[in-house]
């Protein structure tokens, strides 16, 4: 496997005192090089040295030499700057365009890393790891945690920017479609993110003057206001929206696609909208409040707003329930504040080279308690300590980007389990 050889060669795990070259000349590597995902050989600015001369430039590596001519880097002079051909099988010698020999190193996967990979990568379980983890010294874990924070922050910021894109850099449409999805508590995301652009921010910022209204505007851009009920509420924002969608020239979404099957009566989409209704009545521009807040505290009371009179008595249009406060709870808060201001205000800061937002946004994390699901359970029980959300991120994005994608090669835990 060429990629293993890659990966043995990149992290030097081979024994370095008996590496000679094919026709017999010494090898020492002092610098194996950087990974070059560009044109050209796969390391650059590799250091080797040949016996008493000391070559720098390019390493290639192959499976067998004879791809070096399968690939046709004889004929390419990008390929003329390769000091060393590294293979596991020479079944030929190797030449530059002008006909000068590459020196060239058979090297072989060590029986222990091969062990180890097929431990890794073909066992029929989910993570093979986790029993191994223990092993690994606690310091190598935090950095690593720290190291996949950063990658979620940055997939995260990726996503931001795009829509800065589509939305011509209005951070406050951005927030309200970010805020909006992430209202959806997961199993109802997409399709709020859906409602969002289907309703834009502006004309909910015009009629937040009118609780009703931006209740009408909500409820029935997502289809919810097309049924014969019996009650003057609903009856009040069918008019709201029918009289809106005609001045907005709106087209609501089916209302089918909104799931509360198996869903908590607290989770109802009907009460989550209600909720979102509030908070934009109750604010303009939010996402200059949050920015401007001087606590998490403060974030977390932006969003602490009641729904309207009726939901106090209601999940759902067509089903009442016993009087009860229907703020939104802590745990709620909390996802909101990972999943909505974090991701934006990291972004914000690095869009505009203010990096004191960054460190905010980290440090909201380090505040807040690590998310409960299966995920971090596994990786906690483990024995990762898992301290707040920053970790429970971290876990996430190892278990996204590196776990489910077999990616044990680029994860610091896999090298260090490859390693022994």
């Amino acid at each position: 496997m060429e990629r293993l050889l890659h990966y043995v060669w990149k992290y030097k795990l081979y024994p370095t005192a008996t590496l000679r070259t094919t026709d017999g000349r010494a090898v020492a590597v002092i610098d194996p090089g950087m990974p070059n995902t560009d044109a050209g050989p796969d390391f650059f600015n590799a250091k080797i040295k040949i016996d008493d001369t000391l070559w720098a430039g390019g390493v290639e590596i192959h499976t067998k030499a004879s791809d070096w001519l399968v690939h046709h880097h004889d004929k390419d002079k990008a390929y003329d700057a390769v000091v060393l051909h590294v293979v596991e099988v020479s079944d030929c010698m190797v030449c530059r365009t002008n006909g000068e020999e590459i020196p060239q190193l058979v090297l072989s996967v060590p029986e222990s890393v091969k062990q180890n990979i097929d431990w890794l990568l073909y066992r029929d379980v989910s993570l093979p790891c986790l029993g191994q983890i223990p092993e690994i010294e606690p310091l190598h874990i935090t950095s690593w945690l720290a190291a996949l924070l950063g990658e979620r922050l940055e997939r995260k910021t990726d996503d931001i920017f795009r829509l800065l894109d589509q939305y011509a850099a209005d951070w406050n449409e951005v927030f309200y479609i970010t805020l909006t999805r992430n209202f959806g508590f997961g199993v109802n995301n997409d399709i709020f993110e859906r409602l969002a652009k289907s309703l834009p921010f502006k004309y909910i910022q015009k009629q937040r003057g009118s609780h009703s209204q931006v209740e009408a505007l909500l409820f029935g851009q997502a289809g919810m206001l097309s049924e014969k009920i019996d009650c003057h509420y609903y009856r009040l924002l069918q008019r709201e929206y029918q009289f809106l969608q005609h001045k907005f020239g709106l087209v609501p979404l089916d209302d089918s696609q909104f799931k509360s099957l198996r869903t908590r009566p607290i989770n109802f989409p009907h009460l989550k909208l209600a909720q979102l209704a509030s908070v934009w009545v109750q604010y303009d521009t939010l996402f200059s409040v949050i920015l401007e807040a001087g606590s998490v505290g403060q974030i977390k009371q932006c969003f602490r707003v009641r729904p309207s009179d009726y939901w106090e008595t209601h999940y759902h249009f067509r089903y009442a329930s016993a009087p009860k406060d229907k703020v939104i709870g802590e745990s709620s808060l909390c996802v909101l504040l990972i999943n909505t201001v974090v991701p934006v205000m990291f972004a914000y800061g690095v869009k505009n080279k203010r990096p004191e937002y960054c460190d905010r946004a980290i440090r909201i994390l380090e505040t807040l308690p690590p998310e409960k699901n299966s995920i971090v359970a596994g990786f906690s029980r483990a024995g990762i300590n898992v301290c707040h959300a920053a970790d429970s991120q971290a876990l996430i994005q190892l278990k996204r980007e590196y776990c489910e994608k077999k990616k044990c090669l680029y994860c610091r835990i896999g090298f260090r389990l490859l390693k022994r």
